[in-house]
């Protein structure tokens, strides 16, 4: 018999697999998945779990920010547990009484008149907030300082949805909001980090009027590519005075191939 397989009893999917998380090419034990692979699916669907009810370490995330010179408040949606949240998304969306008026004697004590309010909630991942909050931060503060825009106190929210963001930003009388929380965990990403923007935020916005990048992590979207698409909305932001659905990401990032002008996602026209 020659060694050499023959193409026939090749498996094309064996090679597509090393491209990809998807679960592909898992091979059967008769009807059944191998015991491999059932194993690695049980053991994702724990860290997906895991991720979930996973408790926000919102007291180590502002020391952090803290020693790093970064202003913060610490805040509670209308979500009084776990539990309530995962059931009642509408009060993940809403700061309880408490909270809500701890941000409106801030800002009468201190003053409003924001360009950026930055947002951290642990969402349905506090494992990715944990993971990615800080290194992208970093990157992004540095962007801001730059550009000179005035950043409100750095606001960590307990059982917060994506537009509970709308609420922190209208309080401290801010511009722009941007709330980093984490997403849904998948089978293969239990610590992807979501970026949702909005300009002009308002109690009652629903999501067509907020930008979202998604996946954020090392396996994801980077976060020096993620920093670059949100300083592009924010500036689109402020020069239009919108964002959503009406704010496009159109920007142009820079390729060896293309360090001109112009997206490389849209057909070249010249």
């Amino acid at each position: 018999m020659p060694d050499d397989k023959s193409p026939a009893t090749e498996n094309p999917w064996q090679h597509l697999r090393q491209l990809t998380p998807a679960r592909i090419a898992l091979g059967r034990a008769g009807t059944s998945l191998p015991t491999a692979a059932q194993l690695d699916f049980q053991f994702a669907h724990a860290q997906a779990r895991d991720a979930v009810h996973l408790p926000f370490d919102h007291e180590g995330l502002r020391e952090e920010l803290q020693g790093r010179g970064l202003d913060t408040l610490l805040v509670q949606s209308a979500a009084a547990d776990r539990h309530i949240y995962l059931q009642r998304p509408d009060l993940g969306r809403r700061l309880n009484e408490e909270s809500a008026q701890a941000l409106d004697d801030y800002a009468s004590e201190k003053g409003r008149g924001y360009d950026l309010a930055i947002v951290i909630a642990d969402g349905l991942s506090s494992l990715a907030v944990r993971r990615h909050s800080l290194p992208f931060l970093e990157r992004l503060l540095e962007q801001i300082g730059e550009e000179g825009w005035k950043l409100a106190p750095i606001t960590l929210v307990e059982q917060g949805r994506v537009a509970v963001a709308d609420e922190v930003g209208e309080r401290l009388g801010a511009k722009m909001t941007v709330i980093l929380i984490g997403e849904r965990p998948g089978l293969s990403s239990p610590d992807s980090l979501g970026l949702y923007f909005t300009y002009a935020p308002r109690v009652g916005l629903n999501d067509a009027y907020r930008n979202c990048i998604s996946n954020v992590r090392l396996e994801g979207l980077s976060y020096s590519m993620a920093t670059f698409r949100l300083l592009y909305l924010m500036r689109e932001a402020c020069r239009r005075q919108l964002s959503g659905v009406d704010l496009k990401d159109e920007a142009e990032v820079p390729t060896l191939d293309n360090a001109g002008p112009g997206n490389f996602l849209l057909p070249d026209n010249s």
